[in-house]
């Protein structure tokens, strides 16, 4: 039984995403071990995939960052949802104590202290200020031997990933999305991401450890799996965990 059938919900407003997000603290955006949870899942297909993006879940994913309630970033197995603010302390306690900043990629950290100096960075102006090239590719063309292309460790790719990571580890979330616009005004494309960290996005969530009453990594982490337990009563704690780990 999927989420839709369970909840009889078919997202037709951002409204309803937002009461969600309220409801549940967790939203996935993407299909995930979780048949069902997820906005992908639970709205028509022609609302998903349509031409009107502004009036779907694309383009609602920067008005209800902006509305203050939640953060958004790839929380969830390295694809991208929303947590509530209620969740996010409980849920920053237990990604930053598994996935700490100091054992991220050295490279990774490097993208942080940039992002963390300028406070919020396009996704292009971080990968640029990064020393990371906009290009995909992992090897580029050598001069002194064309037949033998370099390794360039420093790519677009490479920067994604380090990027999820970090926000997988919950150092760094995404503030909005900022589309290019076409000779009639309109917004179009996926849009460009647009980073921060909590710190600077949600000040009044820190120190976060104040508001989680003195609770250990553990702690939150079985606060938020008996709620989502709760929320999903039909599905299996393992695929939570996995979800939530």
């Amino acid at each position: 039984m999927d989420t839709t059938d369970r909840y009889g919900i078919v997202i037709e407003r951002q409204e309803q995403i937002e009461q969600l997000i309220r409801e549940w603290g967790f939203l996935p955006f993407f299909k995930n071990g979780i048949s069902g949870f997820s906005i992908e899942e639970m709205t028509p297909p022609e609302l998903l995939f349509g031409d009107d993006f502004p009036n779907g879940p694309w383009g609602w994913k920067g008005p209800i960052i902006a509305n203050w309630e939640s953060a958004y970033g790839k929380f969830f197995k390295g694809k991208a949802g929303f947590v509530s603010l209620e969740w996010l302390p409980d849920f920053m306690n237990w990604r930053r104590s598994r996935l700490p900043l100091k054992k991220q990629d050295k490279d990774a950290r490097h993208i942080y202290e940039v992002l963390v100096e300028n406070e919020s960075m396009l996704s292009r102006q971080l990968k640029k200020a990064s020393g990371f090239t906009l290009s995909r590719k992992r090897r580029t063309f050598n001069p002194d031997d064309p037949t033998s292309p370099v390794e360039n460790p420093r790519n677009g790719m490479a920067f994604d990933s380090l990027i999820a990571g970090l926000e997988m580890g919950t150092h760094v979330c995404i503030a909005d999305f900022e589309y290019l616009i076409s000779k009639k005004g309109e917004p179009y494309g996926w849009g460009l991401a647009r980073y921060c960290t909590p710190e600077t996005m949600y000040p009044d969530l820190f120190p976060y450890e104040d508001l989680i009453q003195g609770r250990t990594p553990r702690q939150s982490r079985k606060r938020i799996l008996d709620h989502l337990c709760q929320i999903l009563p039909d599905v299996e704690p393992s695929k939570i965990e996995k979800l939530l780990d």
